[in-house]
Order: C-alpha cells, then sequence, then structure tokens
C-alpha cells in the first residue's frame, strides 16, 4: 500500500469536461499542486452521497485557504457517473475523477473486493499530494467513516 512520502503512481484517471471524456495523466495532474484526494467505494451509494462527498463539497473554501489547489473524488466507476454525480451533489468546485478499471487504486495498494456489489473497488481513504508525494494518507478501517472526512483531513492540514 503507498505510504507516507511515496510519489503517487503513474497512470490514467478520466474525467466529463464540457461533454467529453478527458483522460489526465496523474504526474501531470498533480505535478506542482497540492491535492487533497478521497476515494469512495461508489458512486451514488450510501455513506459516500450523505456524507464523505458532501464534507469536501462543504468545505471546499476552507481548503482552498489553506492553499489547497485542488480537490479531487475518485471512485472506481467510469466518468459519466461520476459526472452525473457530482452534478446530482452540487461538487462543481471538486474534480470528480474516474478510475473505471482500477488500475489507480490497483497499483496504490487501496482496493477492495465487494463481491456483487460490484467487484473490485476503492478502499475509502484522502490524501494530500503535495507535488506528487503523498504527504499525509488516512485509510478508513471496512465499513468505517472518519478518518478520511473533510473535517478530518482539514484538522491534519
Amino acid at each position: 500500500m503507498i505510504q507516507v512520502n511515496d510519489k503517487v503512481p503513474a497512470g490514467n484517471l478520466g474525467q466529463m469536461v464540457d461533454g467529453s471524456m478527458v483522460n489526465h495523466n496523474t504526474d501531470e495532474l498533480f505535478a506542482g499542486k497540492t491535492t487533497v484526494l478521497f476515494a469512495v467505494p461508489g458512486a451514488f451509494t450510501p455513506t459516500c452521497s450523505e456524507a464523505h462527498l458532501p464534507g469536501f463539497v462543504v468545505h471546499f473554501d476552507e481548503f482552498k485557504a489553506l492553499g489547497v489547489d485542488q480537490v479531487a473524488c475518485v471512485a472506481v466507476n467510469d466518468a459519466f457517473v461520476m459526472d452525473a454525480w457530482g452534478k446530482s451533489q452540487n461538487a462543481e468546485n471538486l474534480l470528480m475523477l474516474a478510475d473505471g478499471d482500477a488500475s489507480f487504486h490497483k497499483a496504490l495498494g487501496l482496493t477492495m473486493d465487494t463481491g456483487a456489489f460490484g467487484g473490485t473497488r476503492s478502499q475509502r481513504y484522502a490524501m494530500v499530494i503535495k507535488d506528487g508525494i503523498v504527504s499525509k494518507l488516512f485509510v478508513e478501517q471496512p465499513k468505517q467513516f472518519s478518518v478520511s472526512s473533510a473535517e478530518n483531513v482539514l484538522a491534519n492540514l
């Protein structure tokens, strides 16, 4: 599993931009920026929709005030689903990123098998990335939601 002071692995994450699919190379996406990246097991799922994503939407301005350049949500879903979920959650200030084949999360070592629920998914986590290097990492225990919350990440910036 990725650790603090590790470089984020190279990979591609999808995003819908003005109705078109864009693939972001992670080396370029995180270069020269401070990014808060948080992952959810699935878009439109209960905890993710009721607590995890909304916390980052509500506290976005606080992250910016503390020097965070971008806040990004990622899930093992396709870019169309992530775009629709972001719109439904008023997350226009966040990057809604898709890891459709879970390759990015496999490289991070942060996957879990959810069986019939959805197969391979991301574990729930948040990390602070500074110029491509993980400076803080908050990985949840299974079926938990506390350390990766927006409030906890803010308290640790």
